[in-house]
């Protein structure tokens, strides 16, 4: 499986949240919410998440194995590092990078609709 574009949506705060990314596979699959993250040990990757009812934060999609991971990681950073992105400013509602979100949303740009 090949990652065939990334796109990072930068944020400008004082917090942790340094960008959205959203990444495309084999021109044919694409996963929305990304997130990097500035943390106690670095920057990593955050795979999109929803919150359940008890507070804790599950992943929505993610890599079954650390190969994988470390290769999405490995990717995304290195197009940040690049200066790849647009700024975004905390708190701008955006479509392609909503801050939030639910599993069923489509993507505006498949023409596809999540069930009802």
């Amino acid at each position: 499986m090949e990652i065939t574009d990334i796109r990072i949506k930068r944020v400008e705060s004082d917090n942790k949240l340094k960008a959205y990314v959203t990444i495309t596979f084999d021109d044919c699959f694409v996963v929305h919410n990304l997130k990097i993250i500035m943390g106690q040990f670095g920057r990593f990757v955050a795979m999109p998440s929803r919150k359940t009812r008890d507070g804790e934060f599950k992943d929505i999609a993610h890599p079954i194995n650390s190969e994988f991971r470390r290769r999405i990681q490995t990717r995304i950073l290195e197009e940040f590092d690049k200066g790849a992105g647009e700024m975004h400013i905390a708190g701008q509602d955006d479509e392609d990078f909503p801050h939030g979100g639910d599993a069923e949303e489509s993507d505006p740009r498949d023409g596809v609709q999540p069930p009802a």
